[in-house]
């Protein structure tokens, strides 16, 4: 399973886990986690979330169609979840639902989260498979 926001760390994390799945024989499961909203502001359009879901599915698919032009040939089986909340938690949930073998996370971009903590960092403490961390 590989955690995904199209971020390079989390493009080289696909590519790392896409080796892996390939080595195994295993599925491969790409989750984008969309975070809650901090702030509501009344004159927000709410999209439902079906709708908004199909939307990030259908973005996820263009991504993965870009980023791994030769997994579908290879026969390497790719399945995509969106869904919506804490990331950390979305992602162990995933990865409990599906029975992953391992959880492939890019490295965070951001200095602010060596210092605050981080959904890897969190993850490695929290998920009931091993947690890999691409740079």
């Amino acid at each position: 399973m590989a955690g995904y926001d199209g971020s390079t760390a989390s493009r080289r994390a696909l590519a790392w886990a896409t080796g892996l799945a390939r080595r195994t024989g295993r599925p491969l499961l790409v989750a984008y986690i969309t975070p809650v909203p901090m702030s509501y502001d009344p004159g927000m359009v709410v999209v439902p979330e079906a709708e908004q879901e199909t939307d990030v599915l259908a973005w996820l698919r263009a991504e993965l169609a870009d980023t791994l032009p030769a997994a579908t040939p290879a026969g390497l089986d790719v399945h995509v979840a969106a869904c919506i909340g804490d990331a950390a938690r979305e992602l162990a949930r995933l990865a409990d639902e599906h029975q992953a073998d391992a959880l492939v996370l890019g490295a965070p971009e951001h200095r602010l989260h060596h210092l605050i903590g981080s959904v890897p960092a969190w993850m490695a403490r929290h998920t009931h498979c091993p947690v890999v961390i691409v740079p």
